[in-house]
């Protein structure tokens, strides 16, 4: 087996652990009412942006090779280094499902008797679930070694963080207020102690 298989089958193997992560708080989250929402086409574009970049376009590379004009040579250390983030990105996504509970939604919502979570990876960060897609980026940078394919995470994970961001934010001051503001002063958004 090639080193390059290697790293598309962690590849594989961390899309599958993000879907059996999520699923759970999917089916519960459809049973809280949603009080309020700021759906809006920006967003849905950084949505759909993040799943064409961390999972069509890989999976499409996984599968069919293409585009194979884009491939490198794969490297034994880079897939170490690749699973090794991935691995740090299932964890965070974990732990963040977890801490959001009924919280949590897909889409910007404010869910009926929504709280504000500032424990477990949110004692760090304001945004770890976008810290967990930035991980999951790198992870596939270096676990697929195609320029295209291998990249593509990283650039869905920043069109969905510049599109989504400051109205999340903008969200949760309008609900939270001083509470919120507080908590932003004493956290980063998405890298504990940097940015």
């Amino acid at each position: 087996m090639s080193v390059a298989s290697v790293g598309e089958i962690f590849w594989v193997l961390g899309i599958i652990a993000w879907y059996f992560i999520r699923r759970p708080y999917e089916r519960r989250a459809k049973r809280v009412r949603v009080v309020s929402h700021r759906r809006s086409p920006s967003e849905i574009a950084g949505l759909a942006a993040a799943l064409l970049g961390l999972a069509i376009i890989p999976g499409f590379y996984v599968a069919s090779g293409m585009p194979e004009a884009a491939d490198y040579p794969a490297r034994p250390w880079a897939v170490a280094v690749g699973a090794m983030i991935f691995f740090a990105a299932m964890w965070v996504f974990r732990r963040t499902h977890k801490e959001l509970g009924r919280n949590w939604s897909v889409t910007l919502e404010i869910r009926d008797q929504h709280e504000l979570v500032c424990g477990g990876p949110y004692v760090l960060v304001r945004h770890p679930m976008y810290t967990s897609f930035l991980l999951m980026g790198l992870g596939q940078a270096f676990l697929l070694s195609n320029w295209v394919a291998g990249l593509s995470g990283l650039i869905g994970f920043a069109v969905l963080f510049l599109l989504r961001v400051d109205e999340e934010e903008r969200m949760m001051l309008e609900i939270f207020g001083s509470r919120y503001r507080s908590y932003m002063e004493r956290t980063k958004r998405i890298i504990p102690y940097l940015y």
